[in-house]
């Protein structure tokens, strides 16, 4: 097991440098000047005197090169530079706020988990019946409605229509039901979707004939072995969806003022303050890593036949 996570860490790590340099130099030919937007931010008048000096003091003043590794050496001590805004280091900001994310984004994966389960094997068990083509109906509006028009509806909804839950999320229980729901119900409709078309196909194959002939109660040929033979592709389809949560959070979190890392960038955006975006697409890629090297994992405990090559 050790060889084959060194093997898909090796694989990862050239992915990981190419993402580096490509944020890096985005940052590096964004219009602009850093070091004016620095002073402005703390309400400094950017003379040509104090410009040269806070140039030389961020290191703007050397060639790419020289900036790009000075820079690379301090991500791989976690040091992503600091945010132009209030001067407090991008590393922080961004863990402080990947607390909040990481609680909508948990939520919103173990409700569409719940739900997309039991009602993608139920959509398949009664294929082409009145319930089945309403289900489908769902995942196909869920796959077509954007998050934030979602989120726009929900607002509307439960907020200003039954008022029975806050516009604003305010950190708080109660607001991080409508994220959750909204970042939920799109990830429900892709998985109801392959859980459907992944049952369907184990339901045609010939062991579970096999086991029906010998007597095997429908029930338990659908837990035991369907799916388990079905989790591979639902894994696969659970882990493109993690990285999609966290990455769909900068709208979500935008709309309910959730105090997290898509709001801590989108703020960031507007202010163009460089450093936190440039480690917004950082901590994004690394996710993506580091759930594609889980989902290889995972794929070595459900299906054993996976090698090391």
């Amino acid at each position: 097991m050790l060889k084959y996570i060194g093997k898909r860490l090796l694989r990862l790590i050239p992915i990981l440098l190419i993402i580096t340099f490509v944020a890096f130099s985005l940052m590096y030919i964004a219009p602009g000047d850093p070091a004016q937007k620095k002073l402005i931010s703390k309400g400094i008048v950017p003379t040509e005197e104090v410009l040269k000096a806070t140039r030389e003091e961020m290191g703007l003043d050397k060639p790419f090169v020289v900036r790009y590794a000075g820079w690379f050496l301090g991500f791989l001590q976690g040091d992503l530079g600091k945010s132009y805004a209030n001067d407090r280091p991008v590393s922080k900001l961004l863990w402080e706020a990947m607390g909040k994310t990481s609680m909508v984004a948990a939520s919103a994966l173990i409700l569409s988990l719940i739900i997309s389960i039991p009602l993608g094997i139920w959509s398949a068990v009664r294929q082409n019946s009145v319930a089945d083509y309403v289900l489908r109906f769902f995942t196909f509006l869920a796959n077509a409605v954007p998050s934030f028009l979602l989120a726009l509806l929900l607002i509307y909804f439960f907020c200003i229509h039954l008022k029975v839950l806050p516009v604003l999320a305010k950190n708080s229980v109660e607001g991080l039901i409508l994220p959750t729901i909204a970042l939920a119900l799109p990830i429900c409709g892709k998985f109801i979707k392959q859980v459907r078309a992944e049952v369907l196909e184990q339901l045609g194959s010939d062991y579970v004939v096999g086991a029906q002939a010998r007597g095997v109660h429908s029930k338990i040929i659908l837990i035991r072995d369907v799916l388990h033979n079905s989790m591979l592709s639902i894994i696969t389809v659970v882990g493109f969806s993690v990285g999609a949560l966290f990455a769909g959070s900068v709208v979500i979190e935008s709309i309910f003022q959730w105090p997290g890392v898509g709001k801590l960038v989108m703020d960031a955006i507007t202010s163009r303050d460089y450093p936190v975006i440039q480690g917004f697409v950082i901590y994004i890629a690394v996710i993506y890593v580091v759930i594609n090297l889980a989902t290889d994992l995972a794929y070595r405990v459900f299906d054993p036949r996976v090698t090391d090559s």
